[in-house]
């Protein structure tokens, strides 16, 4: 099994999902977080003063999936993230080792 990890652009959201649930994707984690990459935060200007943004607005998703799912999520993740700009933001996979559904009490694959 595999946790996928991906930090989006939040207004990226809905079509994200939509791709996930497309290849039969049915769960996630969404949080939302803050950070920088390349870009490097901006500079804005409110009610006439300046300041600086250093940490830009993400979403972060978590996606527990079996081995074989891996890349055509990852693939799906990419493709509906993707606007071409600085910021559009990573997608990080982790090996893992066990999922339990709490109310069922089925494990690994089964829980997923």
């Amino acid at each position: 099994m595999k946790l996928i990890m991906a930090v989006i652009k939040p207004f990226k959201l809905d079509e994200v999902r939509d791709a996930l649930t497309a290849i039969g994707v049915h769960g996630m984690t969404v949080t939302e977080v803050k950070g920088y990459g390349r870009q490097k935060g901006h500079t804005e200007i409110y009610r006439g003063a300046e300041y600086a943004v250093n940490f830009l607005p993400k979403l972060k998703i978590e996606v527990a999936v079996a081995d074989d799912q891996e890349d055509k999520v990852s693939q799906a993740i990419v493709t509906a993230a993707k606007t071409g700009q600085i910021g559009d933001g990573k997608i990080f996979t982790y090996d893992l080792d066990r999922a339990i559904r709490i109310r069922t009490g089925e494990t690994d694959n089964d829980a997923l």
